[in-house]
């Protein structure tokens, strides 16, 4: 039997299970919202072209609006300053959408501080016990944050000193971007830093680094709590935006149960 035999074989029986780890895109899905004067995203909307109606008799369709960064999506390098020379996202290599995925789970130190920071030390902690990351493949950061999603304002989280939300130390973003084999970094959150990263040195670190090193980022991933630790594929599934920083994405892992 062929290996893609043998993989269909395996969904088909559930031996395989895919994972949707896409959060659905609706008006109410939160948005990350910069302060003026920063230009800021679109909500996804749909317009209606026609509906079984004199528009169109025997079809339904619509147009849609949206951003390159609403919803789960796919951030690539030349989202960011640093990595402005850097491949958009209809280039991003077809082994980096197709790749081993683990999880780290800091859900219960983020339910105690909703700004808790991954350092170093937990991924050190984490391959002690686990093995190395893989080559190639991608850290999914779970932290509960996925529970928050049912309101921009619960997501967000946000009071008069910023947002409070997860994401990784300055050093960890080094670290991730320049000595990890990582392909791209993913998370639960509206966007790969912490709510407090503005005020990082430097600034958003995590983008700083991941994108100045050729890195990728998936934001707003739900599900992470039906992945094992280590095993699973990732299979990312971006519009390829010729010139585009980013594109809303079907994310799914498949998962041998």
């Amino acid at each position: 039997m062929s290996v893609l035999s043998a993989l269909t074989d395996a969904m088909s029986s559930g031996a395989v299970e895919v994972v949707d780890l896409t959060t659905p895109l609706q008006e109410s899905t939160p948005i990350l919202e910069l302060p003026a004067p920063f230009a800021n995203t679109s909500r996804f909307r749909l317009e209606e072209l026609s509906r079984y109606d004199d528009r169109g008799p025997a079809w339904y369709w619509n147009d849609i609006h949206t951003g390159e960064h609403t919803g789960t999506h796919l951030d690539a390098p030349n989202h960011w300053v640093t990595g402005r020379n850097g491949p958009d996202v209809s280039q991003v290599p077809m082994r980096t959408l197709v790749a081993p995925a683990v999880v780290i789970d800091r859900t219960a130190e983020v339910e105690k501080d909703p700004d808790f920071l991954l350092e170093v030390a937990d991924l050190e902690s984490w391959q002690s016990e686990h093995g190395p990351l893989p080559d190639g493949g991608w850290l999914l950061y779970r932290t509960g944050w996925e529970a928050r999603g049912g309101t921009q304002e619960e997501f967000m989280n946000a009071d008069d000193a910023g947002p409070h939300t997860p994401g990784v130390s300055t050093e960890c973003a080094r670290w991730i971007a320049q000595e990890s084999p990582l392909t791209g970094f993913g998370v639960e959150t509206v966007g790969t830093d912490a709510g407090a990263a503005g005020g990082f040195d430097p600034p958003f670190s995590c983008h700083h680094f991941l994108m100045g090193a050729n890195r990728w980022g998936l934001t707003s991933l739900r599900n992470l709590g039906r992945v094992p630790t280590t095993g699973a594929v990732l299979v990312v599934c971006p519009l390829p935006i010729v010139g585009g920083s980013g594109s809303p994405a079907r994310v799914l892992a498949l998962v041998e149960r």
